[in-house]
């Protein structure tokens, strides 16, 4: 669980990062940014800071900001209810993004897996993200990613987005974030 101090940090952190990447949030944007801990209470090595401008039945639009060396943890969008899983587009708006995704395995892997968790991370296949450079990821598609030493800003653009359907590698992994009250 993250303390009320710890995520305002995050928050006034998050939107440093937006305003160096001139990204203009409105007042309620900034009141509904996300921190993604993931459970972990390890938000240095994994977790996610995030605001999500659109999620309909049929799409969504996400701003992610990643701390350097941050990771989000390996997971899968699943079929739902007989529709497909999440189908999304990540664009790399500002440092550095290394995804990795099911294939063979990269020969050179840019990216060290968080401590402790190493046994949770199966897919070795890189792609690595300027910015301008974009990725599809299918649904079902086991994926991870980590942002280079500057952090990074990455716009995804998706199918409509359920992250409590998401299903991660990691068991110990809750993805709705707990704020002390």
């Amino acid at each position: 669980m993250l303390s009320k101090q710890e995520f305002s940090k995050v928050v006034e952190a998050t939107l440093a990062f937006f305003e160096n990447a001139s990204i203009v949030l409105t007042d309620d944007e900034k009141k509904r940014i996300e921190v993604a801990d993931f459970g972990l209470n390890d938000l240095k090595q994994t977790g996610l800071q995030l605001i999500t401008f659109v999620n309909t039945d049929r799409v969504c639009a996400k701003e992610m900001v990643l701390f350097p060396r941050q990771t989000c943890p390996e997971h899968r969008h699943p079929d739902r209810n007989g529709n497909p899983g999440k189908e999304e587009t990540f664009r790399c708006r500002s440092g550095k993004v290394y995804l990795y995704v099911e294939g063979e395995k990269s020969k050179e892997i840019h990216c060290k897996v968080p401590a402790g968790s190493e046994g949770y991370y199966t897919v070795w296949h890189e792609i690595i993200l300027s910015p301008g450079e974009q990725y599809t990821l299918y649904p079902n598609t086991l994926h991870w990613f980590q942002a280079g030493d500057d952090g990074a800003i990455i716009s995804e653009f998706s199918t409509n987005s359920d992250d409590s359907s998401d299903i991660f590698s990691d068991k110990r992994i809750k993805r709705i974030p707990e704020v002390e009250k």
